[in-house]
């Protein structure tokens, strides 16, 4: 289930859980505004980057995201909408919401080949209701969003919410599915909300830690719909599938289906990880998100990476242990956390498929150098991030490291040049951080990294 979702999100992207439930498991200068800031500012063209692993994999990838719920509990038998799919948005929605979703759905039919549409009137197959953050809380207290069977509104699932109906595991057949998203988040934290809830409302209901090129993984890099997820849906919804097929059967047809839909994933080597271990799931979970006490989660931290290391790991997961340990370090050792950012930054090195998260990585390390007064180590790092960010349509990341090229800049003595870059980040914050003060919030954090700007005393 996806309720760490946003404590295991890096620390300065201030987003939501999602999950699946059941009763059970539970880029130009831009004029100013009246505000002072400059419009918001959204994302354009869309530009995934298609699958890169082996059909091998990409079938073992299918069957246990498809026939396995986040808990680890098996789902008897495969479930998807037949026919035509209609999406109705009820409620009071954000001023966002209507046209991140539109470009969500055009990528769902031409990615995905989905047959997939609005309507504005009458009953829908998906029902997105976009009710206020204390709503979805009251409803499912660890949840910023979530999505649930056989209901179309969030009164509905509290009267049906301790029945069978909204029970994943019961579902033969999906034929009616809700989605409730907050009214009173950022923009970006929305349609992070649509992607990760319409695709489980559609498709798989599992995550998996091992995936590096996802937002099937509850490390939650990814915010977006890749081109793996739109991959595994276009997988789903082929006429080789239908409703009713156990795991046997589907693993029967899903290397055919690859091979037809993905011919260039037929030739490429496997390269197939071991299975994410329950204790380091727990320990990583226990680290980064709520509840537990500093000492708890240094140990839980500490624990992760010595499963990580144990395993003999040399992917992703050894590297998002070394980020969690320098997460936690960041404030009692700042010196022990720059090391351990350092060494994730070399492990998500040795994949292509983790371009993302070394941005990620970037901005903890480029702030490191630009408080050390070493802008130009800074700015090298600083340049591809930017573009990954952007591709990767990651507005509160990609605002985060220009508000940081503004600072390296600056101390170049390149004033202009920092202004200019530091007006530019405001209308992706305001997309990926919301109101004003969450924004200006941010620029002072950032700002503060400068020892030119730090008080003398």
């Amino acid at each position: 289930m996806r309720q760490y979702r946003r404590f295991i999100l890096p620390l300065y992207l201030l987003l939501g859980a999602c999950m699946p439930v059941t009763p059970a498991e539970v880029p130009s200068r831009a004029a100013t505004t009246a505000t002072g800031l400059p419009p918001i500012k959204t994302f354009a063209v869309p530009r995934p980057v298609p699958a890169q692993r082996s059909n091998t994999d990409i079938a073992r990838d299918f069957l246990e995201l498809s026939f396995k719920l986040e808990s680890g509990r098996d789902i008897p038998v495969f479930t998807r909408f037949e026919g035509p799919i209609t999406v109705r948005v009820t409620g009071a929605p954000s001023s966002n919401l209507q046209s991140d979703l539109n470009r969500l759905l055009h990528r769902l039919r031409a990615e995905a080949r989905i047959d997939i549409s609005q309507t504005a009137t009458g009953p829908a197959n998906v029902t997105i209701e976009s009710v206020s953050r204390a709503d979805i809380r009251r409803a499912l207290p660890m949840a910023a969003c979530f999505v649930v069977p056989n209901v179309s509104s969030l009164a509905e699932y509290r009267r049906a919410r301790r029945s069978p109906a909204v029970n994943w595991l019961r579902l033969r057949k999906r034929e009616k599915i809700a989605i409730f998203v907050p009214n009173d988040a950022p923009p970006q934290e929305v349609r992070d909300c649509l992607h990760e809830e319409l695709a489980q409302a559609l498709g798989p209901l599992n995550d998996l830690y091992r995936l590096p090129d996802s937002v099937f993984n509850d490390d939650n890099v990814h915010t977006v719909l890749t081109g793996f997820d739109m991959l595994i849906l276009r997988a789903y919804y082929d006429p080789a599938l239908r409703n009713g097929m156990t795991r046997r059967e589907a693993a029967l047809k899903i290397r055919d289906i690859l091979a037809r839909i993905n011919p260039q994933g037929a030739n490429r080597p496997s390269h197939r990880l071991e299975r994410t271990p329950r204790l380091w799931i727990e320990a990583v979970q226990t680290a980064l998100g709520p509840g537990a006490k500093s000492a708890q989660r240094r140990r839980a931290a500490a624990e992760a990476l010595q499963i990580a290391a144990a395993m003999g790991w040399q992917d992703h997961r050894r590297a998002f242990s070394h980020y969690a340990m320098g997460r936690l370090n960041q404030l009692s050792d700042p010196k022990a956390a720059e090391a351990e950012f350092r060494k994730a930054n070399a492990y998500y090195a040795r994949s292509n498929d983790t371009s993302l998260h070394r941005a990620y990585v970037t901005s903890q390390l480029a702030a490191f150098a630009i408080s050390s007064n070493e802008p130009r180590t800074a700015l090298e790092m600083l340049g591809p991030s930017i573009q990954i960010a952007a591709r990767h349509e990651n507005a509160a990341l990609l605002a985060t490291l220009m508000m940081l090229q503004a600072e390296a800049l600056d101390l170049e003595g390149r004033a202009s040049e920092a202004q200019r870059i530091r007006m530019d980040s405001l209308g992706w914050a305001r997309y990926g951080f919301g109101p004003e003060w969450a924004v200006r919030s941010k620029l002072r954090e950032i700002s503060a990294l400068n020892p030119l700007k730090r008080p003398r005393l």
